[in-house]
């Protein structure tokens, strides 16, 4: 039965040193998405947070994408070292956050320490992020990439669904502070995992990080595909975070949904993502793979309209969030999937680094932006008019991708020089 299933799998699993690899980054980028909501949601529960207080703590989290993503892109090519730095990555992220639980039970935590591991915990993981993908193309051959990147991005947008369902069925079971614990483990697995890898990795470059960097952007700004993507993905993702920064408070404060509804909800979505990863193929065959994406981009957000609609009903409420996670799921593996194998197939292998370091900077790095439009959103016109206000805007942000030749992409472009 061992030897069916391992037949099954993808080709790529079946080498021990990418499939040990595979399963080191998707513990960790669950372990990320579980302190999405555990952080939070200790903010919420334990520390009776505001609006403005949750709008800065999703900015710090996201803060390092924005001061930090682009040089160190540059720095990873320089320096190497890749599997030992995202150890140490795993390993400090798995201290920071158990700095929490010990504190609430010693009756000393604070926002300002949640703040900080925000900070800490969001470096570190982008530090992990940009380092696996140079790792990534080390241990995969070429004619093997765009599997290998579903593999690796599909792992990772799952995470977003999964991640946050999770963390809050831990909080209901255990308490918030005492989630992360878990959270502490997967870590700490992850980095075990990476240790037991045995990789040739590629040498570093002797280029200074200031001209990686500049070699990076002008990449990514003479290439009309990578430019349009990076210009609705930075809006997409300002208006997500927006949408997500306020939706914890929204359904635990105006629709009285239970943390546990809340982590059943979230998990529930988990299904629509993994549906969404078996689909993607099937999509990129029939519609194409730019249309698969242009399709993906909406529906990721456009399903979370059904949120706003909540009633007192409690029931009611609950269905309307399943609905709209699972759907948003969905499209989100449909828009990632899609849109990151485009984004590898168009990328030498000489700009890897720096075109990932360039798009957590400026893709992610608006985060920080939409956590504080966020919290000022919420305290001026209140949650709801700001959840709708996101919601509109991350549909509106996939028109960049219809002003270039995506939509008529039926498979992987050539790569750019």
């Amino acid at each position: 039965m061992a030897a069916l299933l391992m037949d099954r799998l993808p080709k790529l699993l079946h080498q021990i040193a990418f499939r040990r690899f595979w399963t080191a980054q998707t513990i960790s980028f669950l372990g990320d998405q579980v302190s999405t909501i555990a952080l939070p949601l200790t903010a919420v529960l334990a520390l009776d947070a505001s609006p403005a207080q949750m709008g800065f703590l999703g900015a710090l989290a996201s803060l390092p994408n924005l001061l930090f993503a682009l040089h160190t892109g540059g720095f990873v090519d320089r320096y190497g070292r890749l599997r030992k730095l995202m150890i140490l990555c795993d390993v400090g992220r798995a201290v920071a956050l158990l700095s929490v639980p010990v504190a609430y039970a010693l009756g000393s935590l604070t926002l300002p320490q949640l703040w900080l591991v925000a900070f800490v915990t969001g470096t570190l993981g982008m530090l992990f992020n940009v380092a696996s993908n140079s790792l990534f193309a080390a241990l995969v051959d070429r004619a093997d990439y765009v599997q290998g990147t579903s593999l690796t991005r599909g792992s990772f947008s799952f995470s977003w669904v999964a991640g946050p369902g999770l963390g809050g069925m831990l909080v209901q079971l255990v308490s918030a502070p005492a989630a992360l614990v878990a959270d502490t483990v997967s870590f700490l697995g992850s980095a075990l995992l990476l240790r037991s890898i045995s990789v040739r990795e590629p040498e570093p470059t002797k280029k200074t990080s200031d001209s990686h960097i500049k070699d990076g952007l002008r990449f990514v700004l003479r290439t009309s595909v990578l430019r349009a993507k990076f210009l609705s993905g930075g809006l997409l993702n300002l208006f997500y975070t927006v949408y997500f920064t306020l939706f914890l408070l929204f359904i635990s404060r105006e629709l009285a949904l239970t943390p546990g509804m809340i982590g059943v909800a979230l998990g529930l979505g988990a299904i629509g993502a993994l549906l969404g990863s078996f689909v993607t193929g099937w999509f990129s065959k029939r519609i194409g793979i730019g249309l698969t994406f242009i399709v993906g981009s909406v529906v990721f957000p456009g399903a979370l309209a059904l949120v706003p609609f909540g009633t007192e009903d409690k029931w009611i409420a609950f269905g309307l969030v399943v609905v709209a996670e699972l759907l948003s799921g969905m499209g989100l593996m449909l828009c990632d999937i899609a849109g990151s194998s485009i984004q590898q197939a168009l990328t030498p292998d000489r700009y890897r680094s720096r075109v990932q370091g360039a798009y957590l900077s400026l893709i992610n790095g608006v985060r920080t932006a939409g956590a504080l439009v966020a919290g000022a959103l919420g305290t001026w016109i209140g949650l709801r008019p700001a959840l709708w206000l996101a919601v509109i805007g991350g549909v509106l942000s996939v028109l960049p991708l219809l002003w270039v030749p995506v939509a008529r992409m039926r498979t992987l472009p050539d790569q750019a020089e």
